[in-house]
This record gives C-alpha cells, structure tokens and sequence, in this order.
C-alpha cells in the first residue's frame, strides 16, 4: 500500500500527482460543489472514528452514498475531493461522498492495528464491523439518502472493502476492490511465496506505524538505500540499531517467519466463502504492491457466485494506476489510449450507476483486460480463459536459446552461476531511492532489464526473431529443475518480452527488454508453507513457480526472453543460502555463496508453461 498523500493518492482518491502526469478530466462538465460536514461515527465498543461527509451543494434529492475507509487521512476539502478524477466520473450521477479515518489513524479514537484480523470472539470489533457500523449509522443519520451505499478503494483502502464483504449490511448495495491485498504470505506487500519484501516491509512499517497522525518515512541516511540495506547487513540488526521493538508489524514479521495461524488468519482464503454483494476487483498488469491479491479475491468468491455479481477488470496499470493519470503511459511504454479514463468512464461510473441508481446496463459481463502489445480491450465470460487457448511449454535450451521444442541432444545438460549474498542482483536500476515518497518505486516493474543481462549471476534465454505474433492470455506458469550447493536459495524467474533492435514507432525504445510477467519462490517451502525444510545440495529439485496471469501479445519481430536468478535486493532480502531455522534471526556469517544450476534435459526440462490463444478455425 503506497502512502498515497505523498507518493500518488489516498488509496484511489487523493490525487497529489495529478499535473506531474498531464491528467486531465474525465468529464468535460462545470465544477461540482459540495457541503462538507465532519462527524464522530460511533462504533459498538464506544469508539469514534472521524468521518467527512460532502454532499452535492444545494442537491436534496434522494442520494446514494459512496463510502470510502483509510488509514492514510480522509479527504476533508471539497477541492481536493473534486481533484480527484474518480470523483469527477461518478459525480454527475449524484452521490453522497463519504470519508473515514480507520481505527487509531488521524481523526479516529481507538487502537490502530494493520490489517486487523477478523474478530474471533462474540462482541469484537475489526474492520468488518467498523464498517457495518458506519454503514448503519450512515443510513439511518444522513439526511436525503436513499438508503443504498457503495464502498470502494484502493490498496489498503481495497483491503477494507473487501473486509466489508465478510459479513456485509444489508444496504450495501455493491463495492469495487481494487488492488487489495489477499494473503501477506504468499503474495502480496510483505511476501511473495515466503520470500521477504524486505525494502517495503521495512518502509512501509516505519510509516504507518511511526505516528497516529501522519505518514512518516524512514530516514536514510544515504539515497542509494540498496547500499543501506546491504550495509544493515543481516534481519537480526533491524530491531536491535532501528526499531528497538517499537514498530509492530515489524515484530510480527520476526515472530511469523513460516506461514502459521497468524498468517492464515489474515488471509482471505477462509473467510469469503459467498458472495451477495456486486463486487468490481481492480488489478493492473505491473502493480509493483499488490498483483495477486485481487486476481485471488475474484478467483475466491468466483465459485459461489451464482448471482454472476464478481467480475474483475485488469489494465496495464501500475499500483492504483487506473486511479490517477490518463493511463496512455507507463514509464516509457505507450499503450495508444488513455486507459484510466476510458475505465473510469466505461466500466466504474456505469457499474455504479446500474447498482446504486438502478440505472443503464452492467459495462461487463465477467472479466475485462487489457492486452498489451496489440494494446486492445478484450471483455471474456471467464477469467483465466477456459477456450480458445492451449499450454505450450517453451523450453530452456543450451546457447542460451529458448524454444517451443523440448531438449533432446543439448551438448550439456544444465547453465550455472555463482550467487552470492555479498553482491546481489538489484531489483531496479541503481541508485535505488527510497520507496517513499515516489522515486523509482511506482514503475519499476517497466524497466529495461538490460541492467542485469551481463552479470554473471542471471542466466538469459532468448528466442529467434518471432515470425508471427504469440498472444498468451492466461495463467502462465515456470517450472524449474534447479539444485544448488547451499541448503536455502531462492528462485527468481521473469518472462520478458524483447523489442526489436530497430523499433520504428519509437527508436528509443530499441531491444528494449520489458518484463511481462515474474515472480520469486523461496526453496525452503517448496514442500510446505507452514514447515520449511533445507534443500538437499546437489540435488535436482523441482520448482512450480506461478507467475499469475497476463493478456499480453509478443509480436512478430520481437523477442521471448527468460531470466532467471537468485537475488532480487532489496525488494526481496537476501537469503542466507544455508539453511537456518528463522532467517529474520540469521547472523552475518549466516550468509555464504552458493552455486546454481538450472537444467534442461528430456528428464529435467526446464520451461515456461504459456496459455497460448489459438485463431478460431476456418469456415469453409
């Protein structure tokens, strides 16, 4: 979750960027004023939380309500609210915006706890039911609203949404997730399949938890904090020189190395078994925050929604992307049509207006995405697609070739390389500026990966020149043979799509390497989450490695290229590569080179398993 004040926006509302990205409205209509009044929402336990109310100035009709719960400040200026592009999509149809400090954050009484676990006792309170409350008390306190209420947010602001749903008022009529974590361990903020975010954890820690009522950043004391973090040395030293135990996320981590009960019941996997309320998922290609948590909230409640209310909406989008710019652009790539507007436009202000209005039909049907490279909207009746696509595996080869035929005769049987702890790959170009406020971070997903392509510690395969276009719509999967002289390493396996050397529709964008899809896998789980176990040195071992869905078309002239690699630092830290019980209690002398070895034989083919579309056949 970024700080959105000052790196973007308010989870999806606050728009502090908006004339660094050229954004201009949605709508072409005169300004829209709105009455402002602040109240004290009580909640059941007899804590207040602050909460902003704007009505449309001088509207006394019958209104819906759009709730929308943070814990980085709520809107509380009728100007900064009509900044807000969202705003300027929804406004005219008329609606009741309403804002609200979480729990122990700025305005709100009470104990601010991060992604608060559902209550498991009688009488408890969590994000759930702080927002029944508020709903309750909304509808019934309002004047001249009609009795229906929207939520909707962005990144931590989606995660309370989706709180919401567990076990929701009877008038909360329809929400939108967007970009909402799912599970902490296994693939959003903090982890991803156990591997530690370290940067962002850190960072984001020390913000939200340095102060009740501001966003502080961690200061460094140096801008390249790739060098800070390489010179903190092992986890053990952050609470021991920083923290001093007084920032609790960051105990947790220390407490909750392994994906135990903490962990799970954070998670949403046990919780949403049903849905009953409309909910609109949010999620964009390269969201550098929160990329598998919305695509598993849809996936979640998609088996038991027999009301066909969960529909999920994918663009090429950074982290709340879609919130606030034109969306033409990510970094340099461009996408020949300005994204955000046309999904504020074309899907957010209709699936509103059909399920708070009762007005207009429902933009989609199921799912909606955006496929780059040909840069086309494609609507599907379900999401990953179930026809028109078959899995072809693309083969690791020798000489560094990657090809849609299995190894057969491969002069050797496997490509190594040396990692080492000491000097590890960065996961963006250096120097590496802080996470907050802006910097690199936003886009670091689009960067030309030709950093990384001559150290000696990524390995790189690479098809011939494509012949015709290879459009791969789906789930796209690595399948890893690997063995390594350590006892712990950690896999990291991206899928890039290479530009010609002479790109004619922008020569500054030659060969330029951009990564479609990737992911991190630490080994010690490979059996289990819950029970981490050493690796067996020298051994083959077998990594299924999920690189999640995409819509992306590689076009003919253009490249498939695969990388893979052990450090990604400092977004993921360093694993010891011996195997210790907890890593966030390793010692420096801990940490020891190791030597990697991929294989790509007929019995250990490594390859990339791709969903690839088929053209639909001839009539004749």
């Amino acid at each position: 979750m970024s700080n959105k004040r000052l790196a973007g926006a308010v989870f999806g509302f606050v728009v502090a960027l908006l004339c660094c990205y050229g954004m201009r409205t949605t709508q072409a209509q005169a300004t829209i004023a709105f009455e402002k009044t602040d109240v004290m929402v009580p909640m059941r336990d007899g804590v207040h939380l602050h909460t902003v109310i704007f009505r449309p100035a001088g509207d006394r009709r019958p209104l819906p309500i759009l709730l929308a719960r943070t814990p980085y400040g709520a809107i509380d200026d009728p100007g900064v609210l009509w900044s807000n592009p969202n705003v300027q999509a929804l406004a005219p149809d008329g609606y009741i915006f309403v804002y609200q400090d979480i729990r122990g954050r700025f305005g709100s009484e009470g104990k601010f706890v991060m992604f608060r676990q559902p209550a498991d006792q009688p009488g408890g309170v969590d994000e759930t039911t702080d927002a029944y409350d508020t709903i309750d008390w909304l509808v019934h306190h309002v004047p001249d609203n009609n009795g229906k209420i929207g939520m909707f947010g962005t990144s931590y602001g989606g995660w309370l949404t989706t709180m919401a749903l567990l076990h929701p008022h009877p008038d909360l009529k329809a929400v939108s997730e967007q970009a909402s974590p799912a599970d902490q361990f296994l693939g959003d903020d903090f982890h991803h399949n156990g591997a530690f975010r370290l940067s962002y954890g850190f960072e984001y820690a020390a913000m939200l938890e340095g102060s009740k009522a501001q966003n502080v950043h961690f200061a460094f004391d140096r801008y390249d904090t790739y060098e800070w973090y390489l010179g903190l040395g092992a986890l053990s030293h952050v609470n021991e020189r920083y923290f001093h135990r007084q920032i609790p996320t960051w105990n947790d981590f220390v407490q909750h190395p392994n994906y135990d009960v903490f962990w799970q019941k954070q998670a949403f996997a046990p919780y949403l078994k049903k849905t009953t309320v409309p909910n609109l998922n949010v999620a964009g290609w390269w969201d550098q925050e929160d990329r598998y948590g919305p695509e598993e909230i849809y996936e979640l409640a998609e088996p038991q929604d027999t009301g066909h209310w969960n529909d999920i909406v994918i663009g090429p989008w950074n982290h709340g992307g879609w919130d606030h710019w034109g969306g033409s652009h990510l970094g340099p790539i461009d996408f020949g049509q300005n994204t955000g507007d046309y999904f504020r436009s074309h899907v957010l202000a209709p699936w509103f207006r059909y399920w708070l209005h009762g007005e207009g039909k429902l933009p989609l049907s199921e799912a909606l995405t955006f496929e780059t490279g040909s840069n086309r909207w494609r609507e599907w009746d379900a999401w990953p697609p179930r026809q028109g696509v078959i899995r072809r595996d693309l083969y690791l080869r020798s000489g560094g070739e990657l090809s849609f035929d299995p190894p057969k005769g491969d002069r050797t049987s496997f490509d190594e390389y040396v990692s080492d702890p000491a000097r590890p790959v960065p996961y963006r170009h250096r120097p590496i500026s802080p996470t907050y406020p802006g910097g690199g971070w936003p886009t670091w997903l689009v960067q030309d990966q030709r950093f990384v392509e001559d150290r000696p510690d990524v390995l790189t395969w690479e098809t011939a020149p494509l012949t015709k276009n290879v459009t791969v719509s789906g789930d796209i999967v690595a399948q890893l043979y690997a063995s390594t002289t350590g006892t712990d390493s950690d896999w990291i396996v991206k899928l890039i799509d290479v530009y010609p050397e002479n790109y004619g529709p922008d020569a500054e964008l030659g060969g330029y390497e951009l990564m479609i899809a990737d992911e991190v896998f630490r080994g010690r789980f490979r059996q289990s989450f819950e029970h981490p176990e050493p690796i067996v040195p020298y051994k083959v071992t077998h990594y299924r490695i999920d690189l999640h869905t995409n819509d992306h078309a590689f076009l003919a002239g253009h490249h498939i290229m695969v990388q893979v690699q052990s450090t990604w630092f400092p977004v993921i830290d360093r694993n010891p590569q011996k195997f210790v019980p907890d890593i966030f209690a390793a010692q420096d002398s801990d940490y020891q080179k190791a030597t990697q070895r991929v294989f790509r034989t007929p019995s250990a083919a490594s390859h990339i398993e791709l969903p690839v579309e088929v053209p639909p056949a001839k009539s004749h």
